[in-house]
């Protein structure tokens, strides 16, 4: 992923380059997606105010596409007080009332947005994107609410197995190749011959640029937990999202999907109380798109809202298929949530996460049966259980020692710390103290008093090393492009790439991987979907119009 000084798109002017030749066989302005990106990432970077970003472009989107969205509450508020062009053209209206204001609104073309019934978060009561002083974006402020659904993915515990991308496809019931996810392997150049792996899908951007682009607010961020999403009905499929996205994760639904609406409606897996296709607000935003529209990953909202059971609520695809626990899904204001937990300790939550596992942690009936006739000192138990060594419950003493309120919360992790509380309360009954001098120095998790001192109990510095040791510590704690302002809500621990980072291939071949659809269909995940489809009609020959 390098960048070209000349570009201005973070993946470079290769990227670019094909963004621009993608736009020109389409039915829409290629220079105005281009240029309408390009200012959209400066907002996000806070060099252009989100105002002055929908009065430059206001006259020529309604030019283009007969309609403008995108004005914000804000943005219409700071309007009314500059001069100018569309400034102007709101301040001739006085103020007398939502109504009235509606009726300015639409003669203008602006839209339903713009007083608050649009899809940039208003219309759940939430706050919409509002500028600092800079003129650019203060993040926090964009949108209230405690929820924003994100992950922290450990890129050093992913095996390349693919799993997250074939769940996803999967779940969705993508067309072959419309891959929401990716597991890229890459090898970084220079000294580093290592290779190593990201995954890929959507950030979910707290400042997303894709959004500000997009003429009739089909891309929006839901105000109640910050997912950005694709109104499928109301998408018209111009691609400027894709342009203004520097992750490169969208794609555009070429031809009629494989599987039908109803084949997703019937599908008894989705048997909740909606059909994975329709949120709570009654919007077309789950499942895989309709021809003509852009699609990417949605961190499944019909999940988020109950509509596929309660238990589902929390969770995504990807992360329920992961074998190695790589994906952490949760709510990233919450610092007990998954990710924020894993995040904050990483050998602890990679400690927890391969001795659940492995089974490493012994059940409680045979650990019961292997004690009844042994002696209550460390030697004795350790020599008793079969499943127990000294290793495991060293490191499940650790675990307890570095986290406040050990077992408790609805993080998955405290499944496996439930676990542990339940041998240790095997090992209490039994009469070995875990909390005694015997104990803690002998798993190393203290050190031995002088004489004349009094014993300290556990040294939390102790467990902290026995857990790293066992685990490893991650090279390091990022978030992909960072400097481009867009806020994203997915956060991984592991190498980041570098500027010289070049793709190689995986583990897994996408052409070796499989998923099942509602159709009962099982492609494989290789991308052979664009065949000259504009050959034979474009976006509005397929039936998508303003």
């Amino acid at each position: 992923m390098s960048t070209d000084d000349e570009s201005f798109h973070p993946l470079g002017q290769e990227w670019e380059d094909e963004l621009e030749t993608m736009l020109d066989d389409t039915e829409y302005d290629s220079d105005l997606g281009m240029e309408m990106a390009k200012d959209a990432m400066r907002v996000t970077k806070g060099e252009l105010s989100e105002a002055d970003f929908h009065e430059k472009y206001h006259e020529d989107v309604m030019d283009e596409f007969g309609v403008d969205d995108r004005p914000t509450e804000e943005a219409y508020e700071e309007a009314k007080k500059n001069a100018g062009g569309f400034a102007e053209m709101l301040k001739s209206f006085d103020g007398d009332g939502d109504e009235s204001r509606r009726d300015v609104m639409k003669k203008m073309g602006v839209g339903a947005a713009a007083v608050g019934l649009g899809a940039w978060g208003t219309a759940e009561g939430g706050q919409p994107n509002v500028a600092d002083e800079s003129g650019g974006h203060a993040t926090e402020a964009h949108r209230e609410g405690d929820t924003q659904w994100g992950m922290a993915i450990d890129l050093e515990r992913c095996d390349g197995c693919l799993s997250c991308v074939e769940a996803c496809a999967s779940e969705n019931n993508l067309d072959q190749g419309v891959n929401w996810m990716y597991v890229l392997d890459y090898e970084d150049g220079g000294a580093d011959t290592s290779q190593n792996r990201l995954v890929r899908p959507c950030q979910h951007c707290t400042d997303a640029p894709c959004e500000k682009v997009c003429p009739t607010t089909a891309r929006h961020t839901r105000d109640k937990d910050g997912l950005v999403l694709t109104d499928y009905d109301v998408c018209i499929g111009c691609r400027y999202c894709q342009v203004a996205c520097p992750y490169g994760v969208n794609y555009f639904q070429w031809d009629e999907p494989d599987v039908s609406t109803e084949e997703i409606a019937a599908n008894p897996e989705h048997d909740g109380e909606g059909d994975m296709m329709v949120d709570k607000r009654g919007r077309w935003v789950d499942s895989r798109s309709p021809r003509g529209t852009m699609s990417k990953c949605t961190m499944c909202p019909s999940r988020q809202d109950g509509l596929s059971g309660e238990d589902k609520v929390g969770t995504s695809a990807c992360e329920d298929a992961c074998p190695p626990d790589a994906i952490q899904f949760g709510n990233m204001r919450d610092e007990e949530s998954d990710p924020q937990r894993y995040l904050d300790n990483p050998s602890r939550s990679r400690t927890l996460v391969q001795i659940g596992a492995e089974s490493a942690i012994p059940e409680v009936a045979g650990l019961e049966e292997d004690l009844a006739d042994a002696d209550a000192d460390l030697e004795s138990v350790l020599e008793a259980s079969q499943d127990l060594d000294e290793e495991t419950l060293q490191l499940m003493k650790a675990t307890e020692i570095v986290t406040e309120n050990f077992g408790e919360g609805d993080a998955d992790s405290v499944d496996y710390e439930q676990n542990i509380i339940e041998i240790f309360d095997v090992l209490e009954e039994h009469g070995l103290d875990l909390d005694s001098q015997e104990v803690l120095v002998g798993l190393d998790l203290a050190d031995e008093p002088d004489e004349d001192e009094e014993f300290e109990g556990a040294d939390e510095r102790d467990a902290q090393n026995a857990l790293e040791a066992f685990a490893g510590t991650p090279a390091s704690n990022f978030r992909l492009l960072e400097d481009v302002g867009t806020n994203p809500n997915v956060a991984y621990l592991g190498n980041e790439p570098g500027p010289n980072a070049e793709q190689v291939e995986g583990p897994v071949a996408y052409e070796d991987t499989h998923y099942e659809r509602a159709d009962g269909s099982e492609p494989n995940l290789v991308d052979n979907r664009k065949e000259e489809v504009l050959d034979e009609g474009t976006v509005g020959d397929v039936g998508v119009s303003l």
